[in-house]
């Protein structure tokens, strides 16, 4: 389990990119925020972009206005995780380094404010999403990642266009429930883990909420950021606050 001590933040969904300046400037002003608050550790759950297509896209001017600023949070002392979404799963080491973040695995046990909490993106918990679990195992998949980054920048942005376009496609044809988490999935993550919080985003339905499947047990939903939504959760011996980075 990593051991915080002190003051965490928890993101999730920002969605960056370069067409949308309004949502990267109040992530740059969170994070000047998290610095002058004197947060010990940032976590960063994962679509921290609207998508990643390699490290090597680095030399964007937008990615490296964001990796500039993830570097100053660092260096004022905040200690940065990242743990991959499914829009930017590709973050890889060459992000890390010049970052400075610290790369996690799918899920992590962490203790912060004295409650061992269980940190996911979210979307391992749509278990009745089958079409999104399939493509997700395949895009995961290290032969995949090897044959999607053996393209040049200009293939990979094309396919990610077209992959954007079936997912969207795709979901207006969903339910609602089947999009969202799963209790019994819910269950599991929390009977696996022996933890008694959980964080995630993904589902883009902030919330609290106190599964039936998990006694004594509280599961935190973080927002996606949007013009008029967008959050953040602070953590510390005190309890859990639902921070509000609208305005």
């Amino acid at each position: 389990m990593l051991d915080v001590k002190g003051k965490a933040r928890f993101v999730s969904d920002l969605h960056l990119r370069a067409e949308r300046p309004d949502l990267s400037g109040r992530f740059f002003s969170f994070l000047e925020d998290t610095a002058n608050s004197g947060v010990d550790a940032l976590f960063i759950l994962g679509d921290l972009f609207e998508y990643w297509i390699g490290d090597d896209d680095l030399d964007d001017a937008f990615n490296r206005s964001v990796a500039k600023q993830l570097r100053q949070l660092v260096t004022c002392g905040t200690r940065t995780f990242f743990l991959a979404g499914n829009r930017d799963f590709l973050i890889g080491p060459r992000f890390a380094a010049e970052t400075g973040i610290e790369l996690l695995p799918d899920t992590q046990k962490v203790g912060a404010g004295g409650t061992a909490t269980l940190l996911l993106h979210g979307d391992t918990l749509c278990t009745d999403d089958l079409p999104y679990q399939e493509f997700r195992h395949l895009v995961r998949s290290e032969a995949w990642q090897r044959q999607f980054l053996g393209r040049s920048l200009a293939e990979r942005r094309a396919e990610v266009a077209r992959l954007r376009q079936r997912s969207a496609e795709a979901m207006e044809a969903k339910s609602a429930t089947i999009m969202d988490v799963n209790a019994e999935a819910v269950g599991a993550a929390f009977a696996e883990s022996a933890c008694r919080r959980m964080i995630h985003g993904h589902t883009h339905r902030p919330g609290r909420h106190f599964p039936a499947t998990a006694a004594d047990c509280e599961r935190w939903v973080l927002s996606d950021w949007e013009q008029n939504r967008g959050d953040a959760l602070e953590v510390d011996s005190t309890g859990v606050r639902r921070l509000d980075l609208t305005r």
